[in-house]
């Protein structure tokens, strides 16, 4: 698989209170799930690369694909497929001389100014959208409103861009309709299948909402 072809993409911490993660991410690729991304503080780097084996173990399983965030000396050590960064993290070259040329690398991106770059940007494969809205996820981080999910769809149809965009922020089965219709076909969710009784079942069902990919 290759974040191209991928629509739903879920972050997840370790769920170390609960002490399921493999359970957990297990039903969440039975459900659909794309890409899942590790992202949790409160653990260090040896605990991190336990739950990574994990994670790429389950992948493997389901032909799909894991992510690491922000941290590429952990990426590099867990042999990642997937890398993700932030506007103040580490720059996309040095990311891509460190990682070489078999990881996908993605951007969040929070602006217009932000989208545009991302569009042409060299050493990236995807980026993120948002936050659509307020999430606890990313505390004092503004919303974005679905104003420029618009900007971006009408950026990237206009450039004859290829390179895939996700919608992130606050984004459930309550919201997912509003995102379709400012013209994301892929979107990034953490609560609403971390929060969920039954993973399995809320992926399929934000997959469903969806549209196909063109």
């Amino acid at each position: 698989m290759d974040p191209i072809t991928a629509r739903l993409y879920l972050c997840t911490d370790a769920r170390t209170e609960r002490g399921d993660f493999a359970d957990f991410v297990t039903a969440a690729f039975a459900g659909g799930v794309d890409i899942i991304q590790l992202r949790d503080k409160t653990i260090d780097a040896a605990e991190e690369l336990d739950y990574l084996e994990i994670l790429r173990s389950v992948a493997d399983r389901h032909a799909r694909l894991w992510a690491v965030n922000d941290r590429a000396d952990i990426a590099v050590l867990a042999g990642a497929p997937v890398f993700h960064v932030g506007q103040t993290d580490l720059p996309l070259p040095a990311a891509r001389t460190l990682l070489g040329d078999a990881a996908r690398i993605g951007l969040s991106t929070h602006t217009t100014g932000q989208v545009d770059a991302a569009l042409v940007a060299d050493s990236l494969d995807y980026f993120c959208v948002g936050p659509v809205w307020a999430t606890p996820t990313k505390p004092g981080r503004a919303a974005v409103g679905t104003g420029l999910l618009r900007y971006a769809a009408e950026q990237s149809a206009s450039a004859g861009s290829l390179r895939p965009w996700f919608a992130i922020g606050g984004i459930d089965l309550g919201t997912i309709d509003q995102v379709v219709e400012a013209g994301a076909t892929r979107v990034v969710v953490v609560r609403a299948i971390t929060a969920a009784d039954d993973p399995t079942d809320a992926a399929e069902r934000l997959l469903a909402s969806l549209p196909p990919l063109g």
